[in-house]
């Protein structure tokens, strides 16, 4: 009986010890386990925006750090890289591509097309809270595909009330009078075929998208009608010759403003704040002016459209990603870009505040807007428009006939 009760207890004592250490090294590894899940996850993220948002970029980036702190270890880098140029860089090399992306509206079919943006999960939400024609502008076939960021991409008039009055900003005809009286400039940008549709938007000539969405159409040569595309190139040519019209890049126009040369140019709200800044309480907004064509008054069109926030399809933290473009976008971010940059928003809310309906930039480009079209071309409308109105800018140097010089941007224009 003893026997029995000292084998009975030896091996409770033995199941207790083999149980003990099982628990310990459960315990352990359990430990251990824990220890792996409070360490923050690494996220490298990259930012591509204009060199105009740095600060602003990097200033958003250092508060959505804060706001999710703790919750990853962020290496977020902010790099330069044109809005314009952002399709064909980053399609040159998805995978090196930046995370986080600024662009314009035009280049989201492609982009979307190549595979490098992908639809958005939660769209009815960024739907919500965003312009309904900036939702449309990042949408393909209905489907969003990025985040609005603003609704401001067009082009109106600045000019310096000092010398430009309210009378002689309706029509560009006054406005060059008053430039040249006081031997200063008008300028616009006819080296690129975005300012040049201006001419002829509200003309009856036309261009557009072709139904395969990548070829285009256009009417600019057309050679019947109330106006025709020579007419047009002839009040080109008439601009040019003015003493008081110049034509320059945007980055030339602002130069000029800050020296005093430039006391009107046709730009967008990218440049506000700076323009206010060089002219104080003299600067002016305005839609743009009329223009005189075939002994008739014209008013000048314009391209629109919107920024755009898109997150690469390929990178290796897209549900991070996705959270910066949102926090990029958000009402709150969308405000310090207004007060920041001069940018109007694309938030509902942001839009309709007192703040935003004050500002002569965003007046002026809410005129506008009447006049406007939603920029959508191909890839080849913008070469051949681009050496067109060169040509015009530099007063036809080589005498070559208006309408041949038509007919060929035309066929460019439409080119397969």
């Amino acid at each position: 009986m003893r026997k029995r009760i000292c084998g009975w207890v030896l091996g409770f004592l033995c199941t207790a010890a083999l149980t003990g250490c099982s628990l310990a090294g459960e315990t352990g590894q359990a430990e251990e386990a824990d220890q792996e899940q409070t360490e923050p996850q690494k996220v490298e993220l990259v930012v591509w925006g204009a060199e105009e948002d740095r600060e602003l970029m990097n200033q958003i980036i250092q508060s959505f750090q804060k706001n999710y702190q703790g919750q990853a270890d962020f290496q977020i880098t902010f790099e330069v890289q044109g809005e314009s140029q952002c399709k064909d860089v980053l399609i040159g090399g998805l995978e090196e591509g930046a995370d986080v992306f600024t662009f314009a509206d035009d280049q989201l079919n492609t982009l979307a097309a190549a595979g490098a943006l992908e639809p958005i999960e939660n769209a009815d939400g960024i739907k919500s809270r965003n312009l309904a024609s900036t939702t449309e502008a990042a949408s393909v076939n209905g489907r969003l595909y990025a985040y609005p960021l603003t609704a401001d991409n067009g082009y109106f008039l600045y000019y310096n009330k000092q010398y430009i009055t309210e009378e002689q900003v309706k029509t560009l005809d006054g406005i060059l009078e008053a430039a040249a009286e006081n031997e200063k400039l008008f300028t616009m940008d006819w080296s690129s075929a975005w300012y040049v549709y201006s001419f002829f938007g509200n003309t009856g000539l036309e261009v557009g998208l072709n139904d395969d969405g990548i070829t285009n159409y256009c009417t600019w040569n057309q050679a019947d009608g109330d106006i025709r595309g020579i007419d047009v190139a002839q009040a080109m040519l008439e601009i040019a010759e003015n003493p008081g019209f110049f034509s320059c890049t945007d980055e030339e126009f602002l130069e000029g403003v800050k020296d005093g040369s430039v006391i009107a140019g046709v730009s967008g709200v990218w440049n506000s704040v700076a323009v206010k800044e060089a002219w104080g309480e003299n600067a002016g907004a305005a839609r743009l002016p009329t223009y005189s064509c075939n002994d008739r008054q014209i008013q000048m069109a314009s391209f629109s459209g919107c920024k755009l926030i898109g997150v690469n399809a390929y990178s290796k933290y897209p549900e991070w990603a996705a959270r910066l473009a949102e926090w990029i976008t958000d009402e709150e971010n969308q405000r310090l870009r207004f007060e920041m940059r001069g940018q109007g928003p694309s938030n509902i809310t942001v839009a309709n505040s007192d703040e935003i309906m004050q500002s002569p930039a965003i007046a002026a480009l809410i005129e506008q807007s009447e006049f406007s079209q939603l920029q959508r071309v191909g890839g080849k409308f913008w070469d051949p428009v681009t050496k067109f109105a060169s040509n015009m800018a530099a007063g036809n140097p080589s005498g070559q006939d208006l309408q041949e010089q038509l007919d060929e941007m035309a066929e460019g224009v439409s080119a397969r």
